[in-house]
């Protein structure tokens, strides 16, 4: 058994790990300062609402991608850019709530100047690897942006701390954020089932969490996104479960299928992918699973540690 130090009150003193999870905890009622919806939030708010066909789609991917350059082209410019037809983006402007494509460019130039004078169109690049670094800092300040309010990501995290089992679904190159995941979320929850192969795999996995009593999936869906993973959600609805879903966009075929969605730029200005903002929105869903219960989670801290300590499982340092 490991002999915890005891601090100068007597109590035994947290790990590093429990130290962080009692300090950094998100639902303590702590504030910060007001603070401003990022350009591609406001995008996704206006365009997730209404049921879009997939050329529609196209268009509000377009949009939210190029959003400081699109604002400003014409109805021919933007449908020959996206390539649909003009009456495809009067028919998506309507579809969004708006009388026609003058006024929703209206409201796109006002999203697009508030991006540029908040200084995120123009950033200065030397090199491509400072690029692609400078990408994922822009992707970080709007996810920064997106947690002013925190209460979806609480709400969701306290969901999954009381799936039992969980399960996390991560397939292709979604598997290492699925596997982060798992393998933390084993530290504070009692059943994380892991989900990396689809197909009949997959599908065998989901039945079983469902019969099992678990009542949520959080899955991992990055680009390109593999239609195994949209099977799997659809298998997952189907069977019962809810589908809260990390991806990079709030518009698609698997956004569509899940309960809660959370959108987070990726990048990609390098040959493969990176992932920071995903990263980070994983981790603050961890965060909240810590928060929904926070007896359980010291409690399984603690045991782990002794474990951890009984096996030498990691360097002393």
């Amino acid at each position: 058994m490991l002999s915890l130090v005891e601090d100068k009150g007597g109590a035994p003193a947290p790990s590093p790990q429990q130290a962080r999870a009692q300090a950094s905890a998100i639902t303590s009622g702590r504030t910060g300062p007001e603070t401003e919806v990022s350009p591609t939030s406001r995008l996704r708010a206006l365009f997730d609402g209404p049921q879009l066909s997939p050329g529609q789609r196209r268009i509000a991917q377009y949009l939210i991608e190029h959003i400081t350059e699109a604002a400003f082209l014409s109805i021919t410019d933007l449908a020959d850019r996206v390539g649909v037809s003009q009456p495809s983006v009067t028919r998506f402007a309507a579809a969004v709530g708006f009388s026609g494509y003058p006024a929703l460019r209206e409201r796109l130039q006002s999203i697009a100047l508030g991006a540029l004078a908040g200084g995120q169109a123009e950033v200065n690049r030397s090199n491509e690897l400072q690029a692609a670094v400078d990408a994922e800092i822009e992707n970080l300040e709007n996810l920064r942006r997106d947690f002013a309010d925190p209460d979806h990501v609480i709400d969701v995290g306290r969901q999954l701390s009381q799936s039992t089992p969980l399960t996390i679904l991560g397939l292709r190159i979604s598997a290492s954020l699925a596997e982060y995941f798992a393998y933390a979320a084993r530290r504070v929850h009692p059943d994380v089932r892991l989900v990396t192969r689809g197909g009949s795999v997959a599908y065998d996995a989901l039945l079983q969490s469902r019969e099992a009593g678990g009542t949520w999936v959080l899955a991992f869906s990055m680009p390109r996104h593999a239609q195994e993973t949209l099977t799997a959600v659809r298998v997952a609805r189907s069977a019962g479960l809810k589908v809260a879903l990390i991806t990079d966009l709030a518009l698609g075929p698997v956004a569509d299928e899940a309960d809660a969605t959370f959108a987070t730029g990726t990048g990609s200005r390098l040959v493969f992918d990176s992932y920071a903002a995903p990263g980070v929105m994983a981790a603050a869903l961890l965060q909240a699973m810590t928060d929904a219960g926070p007896e359980r989670t010291q409690a399984r801290l603690e045991e782990y540690e002794q474990i951890a300590e009984q096996h030498q499982f990691f360097l002393r340092e």
